[in-house]
């Protein structure tokens, strides 16, 4: 018979500050970012979305589909995973999770919107541009995020933010998709130690 692993009293758990944004929010959001990229891309036919697994692609999905509705313009969606390009490794599992990358386009000459649902240190984004470049050399790469939360440490910045939000140290932003959670929402909560 397995016995349970002994409890760790020092386990800490995230208890909700505040709703950052509601579902309504999050759809205006998008639509704002979507007529900024359209405004600042010269070449509408070079443009292509890139959404990081896991809540990136919701939003890149979601961004083309805005795109569609306002210029009736389909620009193609690509996932990318970056699991193996992570410089945390040996602190994500013993084994990390291996998610397919789906990028049925060329990326070489592409205007590429890389997105993802929170900025944070920046790490995120730089695997996600060593894993974007090994599939080509677009002409462009620009960053979209729902949230910028700062703390960055490293020297990347997103050209189209949904909203800044300034965090401490023990704070986190939660986005939860439909698609993924079952629930439409922007949550800052707190690590607090149990």
């Amino acid at each position: 018979m397995d016995t349970p692993p002994a409890e760790n009293p020092k386990m800490s758990t995230t208890r909700l500050k505040s709703q950052l944004m509601t579902a309504s929010e999050i759809d205006r959001t998008l639509v704002r970012l979507a007529h900024e990229i359209l405004e600042k891309t010269k070449d509408h036919d070079s443009l292509a979305f890139i959404g990081i697994r896991r809540r990136g692609i919701p939003m890149a999905t979601r961004m083309a589909a805005k795109i569609k509705d306002l210029e009736g313009r389909d620009v193609p969606v690509g996932t990318l995973d970056i699991n193996l390009y992570r410089d945390d490794l040996t602190t994500v599992g013993d084994r990390p999770q291996l998610n397919s990358t789906d990028i049925q386009f060329d990326v070489t000459g592409k205007d590429i919107v890389l997105m993802d649902d929170v900025l944070y240190t920046g790490r995120t984004i730089r695997a996600a541009l060593d894993a974007l470049f090994e599939h080509g050399r677009p002409a462009r790469v620009q960053l979209l995020v729902l949230i910028d939360r700062g703390w960055r440490e490293l020297p990347i910045e997103a050209r189209y933010v949904g909203r800044k939000i300034q965090t401490s140290a023990n704070e986190i932003i939660e986005v939860k998709f439909h698609e993924i959670d079952q629930t439409e929402k922007v949550l800052l909560v707190e690590k607090v130690e149990g």
